[in-house]
């Protein structure tokens, strides 16, 4: 069992979406948080299932928010 950081978001019409950092392109959207997560869970195992290799990244690092 492998470990993936995603990140979630909320777009303008309300839809939660998530990004696998390590795994560039890897992204999926739903109506709430419990059926992203499903969604998220389902797009990387299709996302490692491909047959080409993807590069994964290794080495993230980490979030933060900044006020200016």
């Amino acid at each position: 069992m492998a470990r993936f950081t995603v990140v979630i978001e909320r777009d303008e019409e309300g839809w939660y979406v998530s990004e696998v950092v390590e795994l560039p392109g890897c992204h999926t959207q739903a109506k709430s948080i419990d059926q992203l997560l499903e969604r998220t869970k389902e797009a990387i195992r299709a996302y490692l299932e491909t047959e080409e290799k993807p590069a994964i990244s290794e080495q993230f690092v980490g979030v933060q928010q900044i006020e200016v």
